[in-house]
């Protein structure tokens, strides 16, 4: 369709002989909040690994915006504003929340060869315009206070929400969070819930790997079931979650099983 900002169709991926994705297509509509939920092993991080570039698929096409994913490295696919997050968080422990967020920013002046000697004044107004943005996101997610701080020293919660704000300082179009809700603390994980939907609210597409169903029911336009590396189930939430089909992936019994 006209509006989908992502298109996957007919993904396959193997790792020896286990076929992790298997003929697996999606889309994604621009301005919308996606759902990929499954139990485990259904290939979804996989999936986003192929998405995102860290791997590369057997077969199949991944379309970005108009332009085709399949095989290209994940530094190119990032530039072209489609970025992720990890189940794991990846900040650098030893330096301070505010240098990781600066990390994130892309085609940073600095970054090139000559242009610390040759055009200072440029790069430290680079600079100090990457930290305002990145203290503007900081403050959206509530850690400006923790700006100075190492990264290390944060709650898990607090570290995944600096790894979605590095994402953010990306700019990108479509957002792949991998989990946002692992081993965040339920206080933690609605203010979590509202800021996903206001990033919606500005514009930004998102797509989301979770485990904890509540939350992603309550966040998502669209919802995809996976199993056994392929779409079991999709469309709206209340009716995918009620399909009797995911009951039975998640159990592994049918919906009228007896205890």
């Amino acid at each position: 369709m006209a509006n989908d900002i992502l298109r996957v169709e007919g993904v396959r991926k193997g790792f020896g002989g286990l076929l992790a994705v298997d003929n697996c297509s999606l889309s994604v509509r621009e301005g919308t909040i996606v759902g990929l939920i499954g139990p485990n092993g259904a290939g979804k991080s996989t999936l986003f690994d192929l998405i995102s570039g860290f791997a590369r698929p057997d077969a199949g096409s991944i379309v970005f915006s108009g332009m085709e994913m399949a095989g290209l490295p994940a530094f190119r696919i990032a530039r072209l504003g489609l970025i992720r997050t990890f189940q794991i968080p990846r900040a650098l422990m030893r330096m301070t929340v505010l240098e990781n967020m600066m990390l994130g920013s892309q085609n940073q002046i600095g970054e090139t060869i000559f242009a610390p000697i040759f055009r200072r004044s440029r790069v430290r107004a680079d600079e100090k315009a990457i930290e305002k943005k990145a203290e503007d996101i900081l403050k959206f997610f509530d850690l400006l206070r923790m700006k100075d701080e190492y990264a290390g020293s944060m709650s898990g919660g607090q570290k995944k929400m600096l790894e979605m704000a590095r994402a953010l300082m990306a700019d990108p179009r479509l957002l792949l969070l991998d989990e946002p809700f692992a081993g965040v603390n339920p206080a933690l994980s609605e203010r979590l819930i509202e800021k996903i939907k206001l990033l919606r609210k500005n514009g930004l597409t998102i797509m989301i790997i979770e485990h904890a169903i509540p939350y992603v029911l309550s966040l998502s336009d669209e919802l995809y079931v996976l199993n056994k590396g392929a779409v079991l189930a999709s469309g709206r939430p209340d009716q995918v979650i009620s399909d009797s089909r995911v009951f039975e992936a998640y159990l592994g019994v049918g919906s009228d099983a007896q205890p």
